[in-house]
């Protein structure tokens, strides 16, 4: 249920103020040390950033589309690590229960995503398989009440601190393709669940990922999300939309930190015996940022809005994900041009952005799945109009 303009104000100037007073000044320590301070956790977790889209029932803030996307441009102001460590929490690692799992499945798990006290990952990429979610290698066979699984996810954001993980693995043949996948929810600790060393990355320091790996993994039947076996990989784009939205949402918040600090930076230097900010090229580089920042802004709240209203929005969030995390992605390089030498240097924030923003078009589908999707899409609506 949506919230009151009021409460939502509020809400919007805590994230606000938590971002500009709290993590901006944290960001660089972050990323040299590789590690968001155990304090600035629990302070998410007082705010009710872990249960953003969980809802009230279950113990979150049941934000609509339209008000988690205002949240996520807030918190897209600083390094997309720290919202990287609620972000399963609120996306893939819950949704997946919420829109699909039986009651007992969401009486026992959103509760714990929603406080924080449990950390969810999603578990679907494996080293031979990525943007063809669809071909599933690793195998879940059936032993009398349990499933046992075996088989390497690789890449998994939060798999560290994870305390259940979404697993997406073969029940099926091969040929079944998405059909014969399942997805079951695997708590962390049991008995041949291993996980490999974090790997290093080109940014996003703070948050961290690694391999998952099962070996004869045993998990009881009524583990398996809904108790419906060959459903996973739909449970898996059932959150696609939802989950596109967030991180459009994200790089236009991100953008928007980009172009203050570029033109913060513009006003501030002076060459040829006067500001940056005065020169034209300059200034035409801050307007094609500023343009591609207010038309991504306006893309996805105006599909978040279409979301909430209950319409099919499938294509246009993958228009929004492939155009939001493209643009975030020139606006960083516009930064660190307009930052000269000094944007290529540790010291400045752009540096830093300039190597986080890459991440954002790979995750949620690559930009060019995000092309195959809309492509297909708007193709087969010219067809059925013929």
């Amino acid at each position: 249920m949506a919230l009151d303009t009021e409460t939502l104000e509020q809400l919007l100037d805590s994230v606000r103020r938590f971002v500009k007073e709290r993590l901006i000044p944290l960001e660089q320590q972050v990323d040299e040390a590789d590690k968001i301070p155990d304090s600035v956790i629990e302070e998410m977790k007082a705010l009710g950033l872990f249960g953003l889209s969980i809802p009230e029932e279950y113990g979150g803030l049941g934000l609509t589309m339209s008000e988690e996307s205002l949240v996520a441009q807030e918190l897209g102001y600083t390094s997309p690590a720290f919202r990287s460590a609620f972000g399963t929490n609120v996306g893939i690692g819950s949704q997946g229960i919420l829109i699909d799992g039986t009651e007992a499945q969401k009486q026992k798990y959103l509760p714990m995503l929603a406080s924080g006290e449990m950390v969810g990952s999603f578990a679907l990429t494996e080293p031979d398989v990525g943007s063809d979610a669809a071909s599933v290698k690793m195998r879940a066979d059936l032993d009398g009440d349990n499933y046992i699984l075996n088989g390497t996810k690789r890449f998994i954001t939060n798999a560290p601190r994870a305390g259940v993980f979404t697993v997406m693995a073969r029940t099926g043949t091969t040929e079944e393709r998405g059909r014969g996948v399942t997805a079951f929810l695997v708590e962390a600790g049991l008995p041949g669940l291993e996980l490999g060393a974090p790997e290093k990355k080109m940014g996003q320091k703070g948050a961290h990922c690694c391999d998952v790996i099962f070996n004869d993994v045993k998990v009881h039947k009524d583990q398996i999300i809904g108790g419906v076996e060959g459903q996973g990989f739909k449970t898996a784009m059932k959150v696609l939309d939802r989950g596109r939205l967030h991180m459009s949402s994200v790089s236009v918040g991100i953008s928007k930190r980009l172009i203050d600090e570029s033109v913060n930076y513009a006003i501030g230097r002076k060459q040829f015996g006067q500001k940056i900010a005065d020169f034209q090229l300059v200034q035409a580089m801050i307007a094609d940022s500023q343009t591609e920042y207010l038309a991504g802004r306006s893309m996805v709240e105006a599909t978040a809005a279409r979301y909430d209203a209950g319409e099919r929005v499938s294509t246009d969030a993958s228009c929004c994900k492939l155009f939001c995390t493209e643009a975030v992605g020139r606006i960083a390089d516009r930064a660190v041009q307009i930052h000269g030498g000094s944007g290529y240097i540790a010291d400045y924030a752009v540096e830093r952005f300039y190597r986080d923003v890459r991440l954002l078009r790979l995750y949620e589908g690559t930009s060019q799945i995000q092309q195959l999707v809309i492509a297909k899409s708007v193709i087969q609506d010219a067809e059925q109009a013929l």
